[in-house]
């Protein structure tokens, strides 16, 4: 999911600034992060922003980047309307552009009011056929006017009655957006054909539709849905990947890439956390961060017992190699900002 990284840390506002490696009981690189990363394959890179991303981060990061995809325009409660992207939208749009970068616009159906992704209002816009006309009307003129790039649709806690929904509209974006704007969707992750349906995903036919699938191969574990365990762990990356081939060319999947991680405390609810503060936590405890090779994340417990994994720049070098390994188009990471800095192709 795309979910909100760290809201009780005023993500949205949060800039990264990279801490050097902790001082590991492994031999773990010390080095900077763009030296952990594989030779480039070729893979084309797509990078989420929130509306609040700073212009420095974006220059920080552009090295490292194809598409600045920036989040994004919500659904209203009702189905049959969307924000308008922010002043700080448009200005992520212009710098973009200024870095050299493409810059597409999500649509989403996540709700600051509720906290999560709104089942709700998904359904009115997906089993109402003249609220998909509207909305799509609406989004396709937001991208002809402003010059975005292209449009990513993230529409998440779906269920399968959405997924012939889902379809309409996409094609119905396809027909109104300028012939030179690219059409993507985000797919939350599942191990099998059927998960992908119930999870409203009709893969092959999304695929007829849009240019690229981004795959949000994260969230596998999470402090309010499962116990202690990787974000994105490279066996269960794998298998989704595998079951979303049966349907999507490979050459039009983008492997999704964590740039977060999770805490679960002995007591309470955990939380998301960045990067630079994962180790932070670890450092200022005095605990121990261990590299699992098997998930390609880091894992570490503090002395008050509570867990955390979290993937970083080595886990996003790992991830290169899988994709390049798959034959995928590219990589999609959440998110900038949060991540650590995206290392340019070497």
């Amino acid at each position: 999911m795309h979910r909100p990284v760290a809201r009780a840390t005023p993500v949205l506002t949060a800039l990264l600034a990279l801490l050097l490696p902790l001082t590991l009981t492994a031999p773990a690189p010390a080095a900077e992060p763009a030296a952990l990363a594989a030779d480039d394959p070729g893979l084309v890179v797509t990078g989420y922003a929130v509306g609040s991303a700073s212009d420095r981060l974006v220059a920080r990061n552009a090295a490292g980047l194809d598409t600045l995809t920036v989040a994004g325009v919500g659904l209203h409660a009702d189905g049959d309307g969307v924000g308008r992207p922010t002043a700080d939208m448009t200005r992520l749009l212009r710098t973009a552009h200024a870095e050299g970068l493409r810059a597409e616009l999500v649509l989403s159906n996540y709700s600051n009011r509720l906290g999560g992704f709104d089942t709700r209002a998904v359904g009115r816009l997906l089993l109402e056929p003249a609220h998909v006309r509207h909305v799509a009307r609406v989004v396709a003129r937001v991208v002809t006017d402003q010059g975005w790039d292209g449009v990513n649709v993230d529409l998440e806690s779906m269920r399968r009655r959405h997924g012939r929904g889902l379809v309409s509209l996409l094609e119905a974006l396809r027909a109104r957006l300028p012939q030179s704007a690219a059409l993507s969707v985000d797919v939350s992750a599942r191990t099998s054909r059927e998960g992908y349906l119930e999870g409203g995903y009709r893969l092959g036919e999304v695929a007829d539709v849009v240019d690229l699938v981004q795959l949000m191969t994260y969230d596998q574990h999470g402090p309010t849905w499962s116990g202690p365990g990787p974000v994105g762990g490279l066996d269960w990356q794998r298998r989704s990947v595998t079951a979303a081939l049966e349907q999507v060319p490979a050459a039009m999947l983008d492997l999704g890439v964590a740039g977060y991680g999770y805490t679960w405390p002995r007591r309470g609810t955990g939380h998301t956390v960045l990067v630079r503060r994962a180790r932070q936590l670890v450092e200022a405890d005095g605990a121990i961060a261990r590299w699992r090779a098997a998930e390609g994340e880091w894992t570490a417990r503090l002395s008050d017992g509570t867990r955390l994994w979290w993937s970083d720049a080595r886990s996003y070098a790992v991830r290169r190699d899988l994709a390049a390994e798959l034959g995928l188009h590219g990589l999609a990471v959440w998110r900038v900002g949060s991540a650590d800095t995206l290392p340019a192709p070497d």
